[in-house]
């Protein structure tokens, strides 16, 4: 075998221990998997941050959802009729709880804590409306007549029919008085919340409407409501 010089050795040493080069190719190919990285790592969290907008939206939306179908229910599972057990028989009210949802609530709310329990009619005025509650002024009964005297001058709507239902408007008043119509009143709604009709019973209506009253149009003998009733149907 050759023996190589000693100036080849050191060359060939020199080789070895030199640096070695990295190939343009090479720092393109490197800068191109970290672009792709990042890259990579933003798509990831973008998606990330739109899904979870969009289960907050989602979570949103149902919860909306369910309010509105728990609004819907609740009203469904109100009653829809009362029955008033009256000292001269029973008056069947339709409650509308469309048209007066709040009145109706408190209507309601009222009759399951046995507030018209023993209530009185205490004004009665003939071919107008009779009135029961535990308030017994006699200014509202002047009132009322009042407007009674003049209420056939007025245009009568289809909506103010006779037997309709409903209470004062006023916020100021005490308690809560029911007010039953017995003449078709044009402008009923300017002082009542009609909130129901009476759907049967209009000839115990009558009957109480028949009773004799003293100037005041208080009844001379005690006439009233026994106990209210609801049901969700009749």
């Amino acid at each position: 075998m050759a023996r190589m010089k000693p100036q080849a050795l050191l060359i060939q040493s020199k080789r070895k221990k030199g640096p070695t080069r990295i190939s343009a190719k090479t720092i393109i190919s490197c800068n191109l998997i970290v672009v792709l990285i990042v890259l990579c790592l933003v798509v990831t969290y973008r998606h990330w941050w739109h899904s979870q907008r969009s289960n907050e939206q989602i979570g949103n939306e149902s919860s909306t959802v369910e309010d509105d179908a728990y609004a819907v229910s609740k009203k469904f599972d109100l009653p829809g009729h009362a029955v008033l057990n009256t000292s001269k028989g029973y008056i069947i009210v339709e409650l509308f709880k469309d048209g007066s949802p709040e009145t109706v609530d408190k209507f309601i709310d009222l009759c399951q804590k046995g507030y018209f329990k023993g209530m009185s009619f205490h004004h009665v005025i003939k071919n107008y409306v009779i009135q029961a509650g535990h308030s017994k002024d006699l200014a509202a009964a002047d009132e009322w007549t009042s407007r009674g005297k003049i209420r056939s001058q007025l245009r009568t709507s289809p909506k103010h029919e006779a037997f309709m239902i409903g209470t004062v408007k006023s916020k100021d008043s005490k308690g809560f008085e029911l007010y039953i119509t017995t003449a078709p009143i044009p402008d009923l709604t300017d002082k009542l919340i009609v909130f129901g009709r009476v759907v049967k019973g209009e000839d115990v209506v009558q009957e109480i409407e028949e009773v004799d009253t003293d100037e005041h149009y208080q009844p001379k003998s005690d006439v009233g409501i026994i106990n209210v009733t609801l049901k969700h149907a009749i």
